[in-house]
């Protein structure tokens, strides 16, 4: 085979990678974009907000604000949950410590057993019927609010997944280029492997 020719099928062969990773990089952009204004659209929505800042002021344990959710919670004070790393921190580090002090850890499963076994209609059983309440209530709004932050996660990775897609073929273009001028230098009958010599 010509060596013109092998850099010729090489070069167009380059070339059509540089179009899928440019493709590839437009798609993944456009997933970031569609994740990200998605998460923002449905979290304006739930109109959640972070505690003031004044709460964090006496934080105790049991209340409102209890000590472990300064270093994590307070950087949001006051803010409206709008992105995916918002709703990872309310659900976590708000929610979750909230769940945590309620009977058996706030777990919705045993609330609810401990609920149907209690007596129907005495105290206990309508204390652990509003705790079940709570915890559902809780734990579905946590579960939610995850959701979001693991769209919002994928979206992160398909953009740094495009911006490698485009350096790539940014890198590959510059190689197809080195490839046809390589082939317009090279002579018509040179050949791949010159053979020496019989």
């Amino acid at each position: 085979m010509g060596r013109k020719v092998f850099d010729l099928l090489v070069s167009a062969g380059g070339l059509v990678v540089v179009i899928v990773l440019v493709v590839a990089g437009a798609l993944l952009m456009w997933g970031y974009s569609f994740t990200n204004s998605n998460v923002h659209s449905q979290l304006v929505r739930q109109e959640i907000f972070f505690p003031p800042q004044s709460a964090f002021a006496h934080a105790k344990a049991g209340t409102e604000i209890t000590p472990s959710m300064i270093p994590s919670v307070s950087q949001y004070a006051g803010q409206q949950v709008l992105t995916g790393a918002q709703a990872e921190v309310y659900a976590d580090d708000f929610i979750a410590v909230h769940l945590s002090e309620l009977p058996d850890g706030g777990v919705y499963a045993k609330l609810s057993a401990a609920a149907r076994a209690a007596t129907p209609g005495s105290a206990q059983a309508t204390q652990l019927e509003s705790l079940v309440q709570t915890s559902f209530q809780g734990t579905t709004l946590r579960g939610l609010l995850l959701e979001a932050y693991a769209f919002s996660t994928f979206g992160t990775i398909a953009f740094w997944a495009g911006i490698a897609s485009f350096c790539l073929a940014f890198i590959m273009a510059l190689l197809v280029g080195f490839g046809f001028y390589h082939a317009r230098k090279t002579p018509p009958r040179a050949e791949l492997l010159a053979s020496h010599g019989q």
